[in-house]
């Protein structure tokens, strides 16, 4: 991992189990309620996304931007929370 946040570090040292979506590392409260109300309530269901983009840093940063509003720096940092969480557990 390069430098990362201490949310970034904390998400990834633990299994994800039930954690909301703020938990990730990028997502902070507006984004967060931003994914809730499009469904994404939890963070488990945001990595079933990033999975099922086939961990692709593209297209999961394009996808977060154009569902949220977010910056690149926000999707990245989340993109690369859940790529270094599947490392550690999958």
């Amino acid at each position: 991992m390069s430098s990362t946040t201490q949310k970034h570090r904390n998400f990834v040292a633990e299994p994800m189990g039930d954690k909301p979506v703020t938990a990730l590392a990028g997502i902070a409260e507006v984004n967060g309620k931003k994914l809730v109300a499009n469904g994404f309530d939890k963070a488990y269901i945001v990595l079933g996304q990033f999975l099922v983009l086939k961990k692709d840093k593209e297209l999961f940063v394009e996808w977060l931007q154009d569902l949220i509003g977010c910056n690149v720096k926000q999707a990245t940092d989340c993109w690369q929370c859940l790529d270094d969480w599947c490392a550690e557990f999958l």
